[in-house]
């Protein structure tokens, strides 16, 4: 079982402890103003998409780690990689996401998690390329891709939903110039 370690941070699988406070992040309007149509999720969806994240290390090798506070043992939310079916035009692809609970903004915490996540996606799993995809007005989660050294690809309309997006893209080869 892979589990990443950071200063602060556990990356690591799920456990059904998770679910509750996962599905608290996932109620909360603001955490999720900028996630598909910005609708929350309750308990039991939250529950069928952290099985579903759970799933995708099973069929992938690679999937959504829980991102745990190491001096609390807290559940802050999420990062790790999904494949963007929601946009079929930068197929096929990989990209690195996170998720945090309104009171872990702020603190780098994302930067932090998204950063353990990149570094193993090229270092162990050998990606050649991570996208991270950016609804239009997330100034948040774009300044996060900056620091994770992302450049900005297009910006293009998710065809489900026709939200606007930036898609943010790292090669393993420009990650390694950079290390």
């Amino acid at each position: 079982m892979i589990t990443l370690e950071t200063p602060r941070l556990v990356l690591r699988r799920w456990r059904e402890e998770d679910i509750e406070p996962m599905a608290a992040v996932n109620a909360d309007p603001e955490v999720m103003r900028w996630i598909r149509d910005g609708s929350v999720l309750d308990e039991q969806q939250t529950r069928d998409k952290v099985r579903a994240w759970d799933a995708g290390w099973e069929t992938r090798g690679f999937g959504l780690f829980a991102v745990e506070v190491r001096a609390t043992g807290e559940l802050a939310g999420f990062t790790g990689f999904s494949v963007p079916d929601f946009l079929p035009e930068v197929l096929p692809a990989v990209e690195v996401g996170w998720r945090l609970g309104r009171s872990h903004w702020g603190q780098g915490l994302a930067t932090e998690a998204g950063a353990a996540a990149v570094r193993f996606g090229f270092e162990e799993l050998g990606l050649e390329r991570i996208l991270s995809i950016v609804q239009v007005g997330n100034e948040a989660s774009e300044r996060i891709t900056a620091k994770l050294g992302m450049r900005l690809e297009r910006e293009t309309v998710t065809p489900a939903g026709g939200r606007r997006v930036r898609v943010f893209e790292l090669s393993a080869e420009r990650y390694a110039r950079t290390r």
